[in-house]
This record gives C-alpha cells, structure tokens and sequence, in this order.
C-alpha cells in the first residue's frame, strides 16, 4: 500500500507546500508577534500579554470596532440571506425564455465583488448630491449625505452588502429546484396554502442550504473590509461609525505601525468567528433537518 500511495503524496506536494509555507507558518509567526511589540522595522520585543490587556482595558477605539462590527453583523446577514431567498423564490417561479436573463441579471451584482471600484459608486450614489438622497428628497424623505452622517453611514455599507446577494441566491435556487414536486402538490391537496407550504415544506427541506449560507454569511461579514474603508475614506468616519474591526486592526497595523497590537486583534478576531461558527452548529441541531429527520416530520 506504501508504494502505491506515493503517487498521491506527489501529487498533494504542493498544496502541503502552499498549506506549510503560505497558512501554517504565517499564523505561527502572527501568533508569536501577538505577544511582541513589533514595529515593521525593529526586532520584535516581548511583551508578554500587554497588547491583550490593553485591547479590553484601555482602547476604547477597540470597544467601538467591536461594537460596529457586531451591528453590522446582525443587520446585514439576515437582511441579505432575506432578499437571497426571496429573489430565488421568485426566479425559481418563473416560466419561459425570460429565466436565463433575470437569473443573470440578479447575480451580476455578486461579480463585482468587493472591489474599490464599486465601494467608490456606491459613496457617491449615497454622497451628498448623490442618487438616493436626492431620490429620497423628491419623494417628501429628507435625509443628509449617508457617507457624513454617523446615524446613517453605516446604512450604506449595510445596503451595499445586500445588494449583493447573488451568491446565496445562487445557493437557495439550486436547493429550491432540487425540492420533489411531489411534496408541494401532496401539501396543497391538504388544504395548505401558499404559506404553510412554505413554512411546513420548504423550510425544513432547504434548512441545510439555509444553514451553510448562514455560516458563509457571517464569517464574510466579519472580515468586511473594502466597502467601509472606501465609504469612511479610510478613517472608519464619520464619528468611528463605520470603523469596521478589520479597518481598525489595518489602522493599529500599517498606521500606527502597531504590528504586534495588529497581530493580538487578528487572532481574537480568529476566535471569535470560531466561536460563533462552534454555536451556529451547535444550533443546527435543533432546526437544520436532513433525510432521515424530515421523515420523522
């Protein structure tokens, strides 16, 4: 078996190599920095626990990244896995030659990706003079520049991460098409109507695909980075409004040249996406259903 195996191990020799050399060492040498006090530029200095003292004792900028961070997680997630699934409820809908193009039509958004190039459309759609305000106020709304205000800047990156729902609505109609028809007829001969269809069929079916995107979700929401350092124009402004934790910890790191503080805040970042991945699981035991549990319903 040894010497059959061999070939396989070549084979894998370079995604170990990537993994060792591009993952594993990386994070062993940001780990041991989170310890230092380490400028870019001088020998790295051991401090101990200092940079994790300070981050909960004495940095308020930290609390208030946190804080932002978290808000934006609680509203963006739900709002775009809500507007994927309702997008792939209405494409999975329709009939006739006009699918293929709305299909296309509602992920292209998602192609753009996180680029800067977008952030900077969509800060000056939201800008003062921009589209919506100017939209908002012909229709009675009067609302200041999004991107300068602290109550509403934080909206627009909200907005902005919804409005790319392409990939989960990509997810949800292919979870969506692979539904047997057969249930929902079986439902409606029973009497049930379009919502408890929905709430008694679809969403114990789907629940797994509800679940992976889900976690997906919220682990891209934490590490949000590009659309709130373009919208704040790298500052997380206005008023730390839309300071992001991943743009607070570039700040600490390539600012203030605080790369060893920088390294302390990516590894607690690492565990608390590890945290609420372990509780997201822990959860889905009590309403993610496969095969054998959905014939136990």
């Amino acid at each position: 078996m040894r010497q059959r195996a061999w070939p396989a191990y070549v084979f894998l020799l370079p995604w170990l190599l990537g993994a060792v050399t591009l993952t594993l060492l990386p994070m062993a040498a940001s780990l041991y920095l989170s310890f230092t006090d380490y400028n870019l530029f001088e020998t790295p200095r051991w401090v101990g626990l200092a940079n994790y003292v300070e981050l909960f004792t004495q940095d308020d900028r930290y609390r208030t990244a946190v804080v932002v961070t978290l808000k934006y997680v609680l509203v963006s997630v739900p709002l775009k896995l809500l507007l994927a699934f309702a997008a792939a409820l209405l494409l999975n809908s329709l009939r006739g030659r006009g699918k293929a193009f709305y299909r296309s039509a509602f992920y292209a958004p998602s192609l753009l990706g996180a680029s800067v190039g977008l952030a900077l459309a969509w800060r000056s759609l939201f800008d003062r003079g921009g589209a919506v305000p100017s939209l908002l106020g012909q229709l009675g709304i009067s609302t200041p520049s999004w991107v300068d205000d602290p109550d509403w800047a934080l909206w627009a990156v909200v907005l902005l991460s919804a409005w790319q729902f392409g990939a989960p609505m990509v997810i949800f109609l292919a979870g969506l098409q692979q539904i047997p028809p057969d249930l929902l007829d079986a439902a409606a001969v029973d009497g049930a109507g379009w919502w408890r269809r929905l709430v008694s069929v679809v969403f114990p079916v789907l629940s797994p695909v509800i679940f992976f995107n889900l976690v997906l979700e919220a682990i891209h929401a934490f590490q949000a980075f590009t659309s709130a350092f373009i919208i704040s124009s790298g500052r997380g402004g206005p008023a730390d409004a839309t300071l992001f934790y991943t743009l607070y910890l570039y700040e600490r790191g390539f600012g203030d040249f605080r790369m060893g503080y920088a390294a302390a805040m990516a590894w607690i970042l690492l565990l608390v996406i590890a945290l609420v991945t372990a509780l997201l699981f822990r959860s889905a035991r009590r309403w993610v259903f496969y095969g054998d549990d959905l014939a136990g319903r």
